[in-house]
């Protein structure tokens, strides 16, 4: 099983975060102080340590040779996809992990949104494990699976994404102004406010590559909801206008964002003139012959056709149990006798425990 970047991510660590992982270079402590399996992973010479080694005696230039040769051959150094059966945490048993760590052919960290898909795997399970535990297997992947200086640049970099999740805390906390919550003016100048201030951080503790990689497609989508809810704000905007600045900034959008949205927009569009359709019929085959006109495929005209059949005979039934109930009630009888015919009369009407439950609600909505 996939976890997904959504899943994994956690923009609000438990406060044990904070404390602990307070300041940057945290983690060259916590290495002074790991497990042996750890500090082995740490010390045990990389491929790129002993293809770089011109010290070494001649007789061992074959195995340099083959090493090289293998490098060549299995591609970019990059973290694996799975923890194994028994990962470090029970919450990440049978998933694969999120994003990766790689190297490319200079042993330089290869910076993209992977990189923080990884690091948010693992620190997603911060609060079912210590945060040193969590920043360990990081650290231990690193090592164990890439070559100087990528697996300490990734670290760096941890580094810094530890410190940018802490200095977070204090924008994401931000209270607003009760007196004013409601406004709906009021509410989108705090999400622009808060936006910028991230923006702000994240450029101070991130290089501009890195900032890039991990925030940018999340600011552009950031950036792109708020002036979409400014425009639905104006009054001195027709709806034609609007849409068109939607659309606007829709295009403005990176690609991979673009063709999502518009395809959420399409999928949006065609799901309200379908609910239209159904609501405007004047019977279930008409509303049948007008999703059919809408794209609904025959299975999916059927189901609904036979849903709403079924709803028009509940609501002739439901009618005539009122009458019923009505009847009843004009014939003088007391009020525990009623009740008594009232159950009697749903059980007669309404055999089924569902409809009896539907018919049950649509007696207190009709007061």
């Amino acid at each position: 099983m996939k976890r997904t970047s959504i899943e994994a991510r956690r923009w609000l660590f438990p406060g044990a975060l904070s404390a602990i992982l307070a300041g940057s270079g945290l983690w060259y402590g916590l290495t002074d102080n790991a497990p042996s399996q750890a500090s082995s992973a740490v010390s045990k010479p990389t491929q790129s340590a002993i293809l770089a080694d011109s010290t070494r005696p001649s007789q061992e230039s074959g195995e340099q040779r083959g090493l090289e040769n293998l490098a060549q051959e299995s591609g970019p150094a990059t973290t694996p996809d799975s923890l194994g059966p028994q990962p470090f945490a029970a919450s990440l048993s049978g998933t694969e992990i999120d994003g990766a760590l790689t190297a490319d052919d200079n042993g330089e960290l290869v910076i993209n949104l992977q990189v923080r898909d990884f690091f948010d795997y693992f620190l997603s399970t911060v609060g079912e494990v210590a945060p040193e535990t969590a920043i360990q297997q990081i650290e231990t992947m690193a090592r164990t699976h890439l070559p100087e200086p990528a697996s300490a640049q990734a670290m760096a970099l941890l580094d810094e994404y530890l410190a940018y999740k802490q200095a977070s805390l204090q924008v994401m906390q931000t209270r607003l102004d009760p007196a004013r919550a409601g406004e709906p003016a009021y509410q989108l100048a705090a999400l622009g406010d808060a936006l910028a201030q991230l923006k702000q951080l994240r450029s101070a503790t991130f290089s501009s590559e890195a900032h890039r990689a991990f925030f940018g497609l999340e600011e552009a989508y950031s950036e792109y909801t708020l002036a979409t809810l400014a425009i639905q704000q104006r009054t001195d905007l027709s709806e034609q206008g609007k849409q068109a600045l939607v659309q606007w900034h829709r295009n403005q959008l990176p690609e991979q964002l673009r063709t999502t949205e518009q395809h959420l927009h399409a999928s949006t569009r065609q799901q309200q003139a379908r609910t239209a359709a159904i609501e405007s019929a004047s019977s279930p085959e008409e509303a049948g012959r007008q999703l059919a006109e809408l794209g609904v495929n025959q299975q999916g005209v059927e189901s609904v056709v036979n849903y709403l059949k079924q709803r028009e005979h509940f609501d002739q039934r439901f009618e005539d149990f009122r009458e019923a109930v009505d009847r009843e009630a004009s014939s003088g009888l007391a009020e525990a006798d009623l009740e008594k015919q009232r159950e009697a009369l749903l059980e007669r009407h309404f055999p089924q425990p569902q409809d009896r439950t539907w018919a049950r609600l649509k007696m207190l909505g009709n007061g």
